[in-house]
């Protein structure tokens, strides 16, 4: 996977999986824009590119925002003079709670990150790859875009939309030398499953790693590289004839019918 004179745009890149792929594009000769909400975390993946020689610039965003995400669109531009990858990571995991009990300011929190955050990167760098007439996207969305699970009610119905959207784009762009795809990851080493475990459990969380784990038929979580391995090999010409699908990286659960939030018993 050669990424030589490309660049890679990644939303959410101060985060596990957006920051492994920001290390992961440039060490294969990607330049790379990292975008995030957090200054600090943002920063910190770009100067971790620059530490290993790569090429990054760190640009702050509100992915909420369309004047925002028009500016984080802008800077790549005149950064680099064009987007030929853009990974549209962003997203938060909100509250664990049923749905009779989910708090509206929460839900739509979630929604606006998740969904309205994805649509809007669509919306604003797809007309710069058509002026390209070349270009690969990957939206981040989740085993929970297919299955439910107890608690998740934001999360899945942000997720599920994230596919809606991948499948609608990669069908108005095909002809147009453009692919869009998506990543569904399960369980990963991050801070985002932190958060989730100690929810589900606020006094054991380990004890939540041990149950999902065995719930995977390889007895792990994935990590950032990994799930970003795929993202790449989704950008690069090796998948040259895929588009308006998804991956689903999960160890195998849920193609051995194991439920994406809770153990089997």
């Amino acid at each position: 996977m050669d990424f030589s004179g490309k660049v890679a745009l990644i939303t959410g890149g101060g985060g596990g999986i957006g920051r492994a792929a920001a290390v992961g594009f440039a060490a294969r000769g990607a330049k790379v824009v990292v975008v995030d909400s957090n200054a600090d975390e943002g920063n910190a993946s770009a100067d971790i590119v620059r530490q290993q020689g790569g090429d990054a610039r760190f640009v702050p965003a509100d992915v909420r925002r369309s004047d925002e995400v028009k500016g984080y669109v802008r800077a790549a531009l005149e950064a680099y003079g064009s987007i030929d990858c853009f990974f549209n990571n962003a997203g938060i995991e909100g509250t664990v709670a049923p749905l009779q009990d989910y708090d509206d300011a929460v839900f739509d929190l979630v929604i606006d990150v998740n969904l309205k955050g994805v649509y809007l990167g669509l919306r604003h760098v797809l007309p710069v790859m058509l002026r390209q007439q070349s270009g690969t996207i990957v939206n981040t969305a989740s085993t929970a875009s297919l299955f439910g699970g107890p608690g998740m009610g934001a999360y899945a119905a942000s997720k599920h939309g994230v596919l809606g959207l991948t499948k609608v784009a990669a069908a108005d762009v095909a002809r147009e030398g453009i692919r869009v795809n998506a990543v569904c990851p399960g369980p990963v080493h991050t801070r985002m499953m932190r958060s989730l475990e100690a929810q589900r459990n606020p006094t054991d969380p380990d004890s939540v790693i041990a149950a999902n784990s065995a719930t995977i038929p390889i007895g792990r979580y994935a990590t950032p590289e990994e799930v970003a391995n795929v993202v790449m090999y989704l950008c690069s010409d090796l998948s040259g004839s895929v588009t308006g699908s998804h991956v689903v990286i999960d160890g195998g659960r849920a193609g051995t019918g194991g439920s994406p939030y809770r153990p089997r018993q």
